[in-house]
């Protein structure tokens, strides 16, 4: 009897868990369909790449990520527990099945969880993971952080004499041997540096003298070089010290969605996603003791309209970008 009691306990309390760890999804829900709407602004990805720089660099919003990734795992882990559970305690089914709307809801949330699971592991790989250097994507930086002193006055030189930057580094190289006699050993000691400092910034010239050719790699108000490949910021990181290069997920995203296959994928996600939540905000209420027959109508009416608000709000995004962009 008093096994029973506890595993009754037990299996409330996970619920409570499951119900609450939903709510704050459902709330985050919410703050990322907001975000991604920025992706819609004709401003060149301004506000989105704002938006994602000051998520990337804020110390409490990197706090404020892993609290959520948590949250995600132990909504998840808890939810399979409940459901195994469930099963173990009625290993053999009703001979009359319920027709409850609890019991299809439950079965539901369940199989659109798993989908939707699936669905976040190729949204990680296409976007988090970029994130976390697990994956190679698209990067920018901001072009402030990129116009070193080394960098200005090669930039400078190189076109003061109408050659490249590789070729004025190794003109200045091959003349330096002869301006031995002319100068201190200090000031001579200081060329071979100087030679040296600009030697190592010569591909961030070259980049930005491409930028400046291909104008879609500097955003329209000037403050970011983006569409940098792997490679680029590997180049960007050796040459300048303690610069920041970070995936450029406006781009990423755009160039995702011209693909309709991709947006066909995303589209049958945000379905599921409207299925889950649909249950979801339901039960919640109901498993923290929220509803009653008084506002039962009411709850039911609000989770329908605040389903289709965060389905549609992401839905806008991938069918913009592929008719529009």
């Amino acid at each position: 009897m008093e096994r029973t009691k506890l595993v009754r306990i037990s299996s409330i309390t996970k619920k409570l868990v499951v119900a609450l760890l939903g709510a704050f999804l459902l709330l985050f829900l919410l703050f990322h369909m907001c975000a991604n709407l920025c992706v819609l602004r004709e401003d060149d990805g301004a506000w989105y790449s704002a938006f994602c720089h000051f998520m990337g660099s804020n110390i409490f919003v990197k706090v404020a990520e892993v609290v959520l990734l948590a949250v995600l795992l132990l909504h998840i882990v808890i939810s399979l527990l409940l459901q195994v559970g469930n099963h173990k305690a009625r290993p053999v089914g009703y001979h009359e099945r319920s027709r409850t709307r609890t019991a299809k809801g439950s079965k539901l949330a369940m199989w659109t969880g798993i989908l939707l699971l699936a669905f976040l592991i190729m949204h990680f790989f296409q976007f988090y993971f970029v994130k976390i250097g697990l994956v190679e994507g698209s990067y920018m930086t901001k072009v402030e952080s990129v116009y070193t002193e080394p960098v200005v006055s090669l930039q400078q030189a190189h076109r003061q004499l109408s050659v490249s930057a590789e070729e004025f580094v190794s003109r200045y190289e091959q003349e330096l041997p002869s301006m031995a006699g002319q100068y201190s050993e200090v000031d001579y000691q200081r060329m071979q540096e100087n030679i040296a400092e600009l030697r190592r910034v010569v591909p961030v010239v070259s980049l930005l003298d491409s930028a400046m050719n291909e104008k879609t790699m500097i955003t329209k108000d000037g403050k970011w070089l983006r569409h940098l490949t792997v490679q680029d910021k590997a180049m960007l990181k050796a040459a300048i010290d303690d610069i920041d290069v970070e995936p450029d997920f406006y781009f990423q995203a755009r160039n995702l969605f011209k693909n309709p296959i991709m947006v066909c994928l995303y589209i049958l996600a945000f379905v599921v996603l409207w299925l889950h939540m649909r249950h979801a905000f339901e039960s919640a209420f109901q498993t923290l003791g929220l509803n009653n027959y008084k506002y039962s109508r009411a709850i039911e009416v609000i989770g329908i309209i605040y389903a289709w608000l965060i389905c549609l709000g992401f839905a806008a995004v991938p069918i913009y970008v592929l008719l529009f962009v």
